[in-house]
């Protein structure tokens, strides 16, 4: 690993990975300094409680499918910073990315502004993104929308607001009302915002954007899931397309990929059908309900009750006969009650993962919730993965928790090659 990545990483990380601190006026200043690159970018900006990152692959993976330079910037990552800023699927180098983690800390230290770790990393993509001259960005929020750093932006090509449930409540308020307040405050005056009739927040969201005299668009073809022979597909506009995504949930996230396709096609864009047709056969997003057949695991970050209602389902859809195996872990601000309590069935076998990490909830805390819950490490997962054939194992809940089991697993040659257990391609 290069050595300018590391000391990157430590930079970032001593900015205290917990510490968020909403406002725009840091990230605007450091931007203006910059020469504000987020200026020069044509934006699709995603905002929602579950399936914008879903949403967010499949709208890159089509663009760049059509012959666009497409920069993808999401979060959190799995297993290293660089995941987060991509140029056609592929992640920034780790000299890339270092050079503008130093660049960028060194003048907002000249200029005294206290960058937070995620405001720091929303101005290297802009920046990245603009020194490459793409042709068009795919962003998606870190938290929120009208405060999140991803929001120093005066236009977009469009908004899109993806599923809302109660998520954050701590910070975007304890109502469907409140937190679509939030998620809406990436509309721009005058530009458009896409988002589902069936969408918990859709009048609120309507409200906001009639008050901005930003059009609004919905979805208006339904997409339907089937699963046959091992491989999933997704029926829209009377055509079949296998889709490599897996989730019921993936509906709704695909129906706005391809309103808002439609939508650019109708305002200069060229995107075919083949486009289209390879993208959703070929698109990948990591640990978001990826299964590998070879050793029945199925991994997927779920962290609140509306994406583990949606991963239940799921489960119960495509794996009926399955006996299931149980690897969790949570986060202290999330409901990992509820959660649980969604996700397990009685005959289940739940394993707790034990991750050190800031805010982790410890094994004591989930055993008194759950008591049959086991503590398990590293290697005896490795073990268990090694032995197993017949189970579902489904590792969950914490995207942390996961990537530092894949960390570990990486280290240690677990399964040969970690690409192998997350399918990436």
């Amino acid at each position: 690993m290069s050595k300018n990545y590391e000391k990157a990483i430590e930079l970032i990380t001593s900015r205290e990975k917990f510490h968020i601190c909403l406002g725009l006026d840091r990230i605007s200043k450091i931007l203006g300094l910059l020469g504000n690159p987020q200026d020069k970018l044509n934006i699709i900006h995603v905002a929602g409680t579950n399936g914008k990152g879903s949403t967010c692959a499949i709208l890159a993976k089509i663009l760049s499918c059509a012959g666009y330079k497409t920069g993808l910037y999401t979060s959190p990552h799995i297993l290293d910073y660089t995941e987060r800023i991509k140029i056609n699927q592929s992640d920034i180098l780790k000299d890339d990315f270092a050079d503008l983690i130093f660049e960028i800390s060194d003048l907002a230290k000249k200029n005294d502004i206290y960058l937070t770790e995620f405001e720091l990393l929303t101005a290297a993509a802009y920046k990245y993104f603009s020194d490459k001259e793409t042709d068009i960005c795919v962003v998606e929020t870190g938290l929120g929308g009208r405060f999140d750093a991803t929001n120093a932006i005066d236009k977009n090509l469009l908004s899109i607001i993806t599923s809302i449930s109660l998520d954050h409540t701590d910070r975007l308020g304890n109502t469907i009302e409140k937190i679509a307040f939030e998620k809406a405050g990436i509309i721009k005056t005058g530009y458009p915002v896409l988002i589902s009739k069936k969408n918990n927040g859709f009048e609120t969201v309507y409200k906001i954007a009639q008050e901005k005299n930003s059009k609004i668009i919905t979805p208006e073809k339904e997409t339907a899931l089937c699963f046959e022979n091992g491989i999933n597909y997704a029926l829209y506009n009377n055509k079949k397309y296998e889709f490599n995504m897996l989730g019921l949930w993936q509906k709704e996230n695909l129906e706005l990929a391809l309103a808002a396709i439609e939508y650019l096609n109708n305002t200069g864009y060229e995107i075919d059908e083949k486009s289209i047709e390879k993208a959703l056969k070929n698109v990948v997003w990591m640990c978001r309900m990826q299964y590998n057949p070879k050793y029945c695991v199925l991994i997927d970050g779920t962290h609140n009750p509306d994406g583990a209602r949606v991963l239940r389902e799921s489960i119960d859809y495509y794996f009926p006969e399955k006996e299931r195996i149980w690897i969790y872990g949570s986060l202290k601000t999330k409901n990992y009650a509820k959660v649980m309590e969604t996700l397990f069935r009685k005959n289940d076998e739940i394993y707790f993962y034990d991750f050190e990490y800031p805010n982790s909830v410890s094994f004591d805390e989930l055993k008194k919730l759950v008591p049959d819950g086991v503590r398990i490490n590293q290697k005896e997962l490795e073990y268990l993965i090694e032995e197993n054939r017949t189970k579902l194992v489904i590792i969950s809940g914490s995207f942390y928790m996961i990537g530092s089991i894949l960390s570990a697993g990486k280290s240690s040659g677990f399964l040969k090659n970690i690409a192998e257990l997350v399918n990436i391609i």
